[in-house]
């Protein structure tokens, strides 16, 4: 999406990273474990908003090493498939920004974390 006069000077282009080491190969959605297959889901766990600053990834590090440092962020860090990604996104109706981050969890983890967590995975 390219930068219009509208926007407010607003980086209109979405942004992501790695929350730890980034994986060496990709994970689809059935990988195999050990000697059976698995489904590997893709999963929002936590979201937060940003106003309008001139370097929001630098910002966004203090929320997410909060998070990851949170007892919710501790538990994907451990049981997710890959190491959980971080998504930028612009917010246009609050002239700022939205930062998702992503996980992928096989069968037992992610019922685990709905059973554990459910709803509490946003700051929203």
């Amino acid at each position: 999406m390219a930068i219009s006069s509208f926007s407010g000077g607003l980086d209109m282009q979405a942004t992501s990273g790695w929350i730890g080491k980034k994986p060496t190969k990709t994970i689809y959605q059935y990988n195999q474990v050990g000697d059976r297959v698995e489904e590997c889901k893709e999963v929002i766990v936590h979201t937060f908003k940003m106003d309008d600053v001139e370097d929001p990834d630098l910002y966004a590090a203090e929320p997410l090493w909060n998070w990851q440092q949170s007892d919710i962020g501790k538990w994907i860090m451990e049981h997710a498939a890959e190491s959980p990604k971080w998504h930028r996104h612009a917010d246009p109706y609050n002239y700022g920004y939205v930062f998702q981050v992503h996980a992928k969890l096989t069968g037992p983890a992610l019922t685990e974390w709905f059973l554990r967590y459910g709803n509490k995975s946003s700051s929203d």
